[in-house]
Order: C-alpha cells, then sequence, then structure tokens
C-alpha cells in the first residue's frame, strides 16, 4: 500500500526542541528508506515541510512510521492513500 504523507510545521509554535525534531528528520528517513518503507522524500519549495511516498503493508504500519517521526509532535499531517493508475482505456470501459 503506498501513500503520500505531506506535513508542515507550524511556525508560529517553533520552539528549539521543534527545530531539533527537524535535524532528526534525515536519520529518520534513511532508516525508514533502508528498511524499504520510505521510497521517496521531498522538500516542497515555498514552505516549511515536505512530502514522503510510503510503501506499507497496512494503515496500521503506516501509523506507526508517522508516529515515531521526529515532528510527528510538531507537524500536521495530511495523508493520501496511492493508487497505480491505469491505462485511460481501462478507465473509461462501458460498466456493465
Amino acid at each position: 500500500m503506498k501513500f503520500l504523507v505531506m506535513w508542515e510545521l507550524d511556525i508560529a509554535h517553533v520552539r528549539p526542541e521543534t527545530l531539533q525534531a527537524v535535524m532528526r528528520m534525515p536519520d529518520y528517513a534513511r532508516q525508514a528508506a533502508d528498511r524499504g518503507k520510505l521510497v521517496a522524500r521531498y522538500h516542497i519549495v515555498g514552505r516549511h515541510g515536505g512530502a514522503a511516498i510510503y510503501d506499507v503493508d497496512s494503515n496500521e504500519e503506516l501509523e506507526q512510521l508517522l508516529a515515531t517521526s521526529p515532528v510527528y509532535n510538531y507537524a500536521r499531517f495530511e495523508v493520501y492513500p496511492l493508487a497505480d493508475m491505469q491505462a485511460p482505456t481501462e478507465v473509461l470501459q462501458p460498466q456493465p
């Protein structure tokens, strides 16, 4: 199961511990990638946050990964389930 996870920091409440959490994100991401759970990771230009694509076995596994993220308590998360894109000819087939 693949998910796009977008997260953004609440800049109005940035404290030293928030910055420390952000600094731990590369290590967290490397470990998740090494386990094959983090497929890709991006910074969103002009925003204080990022986007990641996770490949997990269950919703619960994704929740565990997000809950162990260093920024979990400092960021807002949006989670979008992803599906493989079908060819237009498959999508446009008449339904019985």
